[in-house]
């Protein structure tokens, strides 16, 4: 069974730091691009950053240079690091990635469970 699986993230106070990590469970033919999104109580699932498997970058612009996305390509992980967190970060994060299960499946999204981050000020 494909499993994205989260781990990271709780409470910090305004201006700290979180890391957020997410790993492939199981056996899968390819996986391209990874990323996380965001969803706030009342909001919808936005996202936060994605990264190609070439390590190409794209982040929402209420985190750019502050958050930062990268990849291990051989651990099939995702990392998430937050700098100088505020109270709007407050959100269920979760973990995307585009995964082709077989050379005959096409590439599907894949979801973690999430995990929730916590901003107080």
């Amino acid at each position: 069974q494909v499993q994205l699986v989260e781990s990271g993230g709780g409470l910090v106070q305004a201006g700290g730091s979180l890391r957020l990590s997410c790993k492939l469970s199981g056996s899968v033919f390819a996986i391209g691009t990874m990323g996380y999104y965001r969803q706030a109580p009342g909001k919808e699932r936005e996202l936060v950053a994605v990264i190609g498997l070439d390590g190409a970058t794209n982040y929402a612009g209420s985190v750019k240079g502050r958050f930062t996305i990268s990849r291990d390509n051989g651990k099939d992980e995702v990392y998430l690091q937050m700098n100088s967190l505020k109270p709007e970060d407050t959100a269920v994060y979760y973990c995307n990635a585009r995964i082709r299960r077989t050379a005959r499946y096409p590439e599907l999204d894949y979801w973690g469970q999430g995990t929730q981050v916590t901003v107080s000020s």
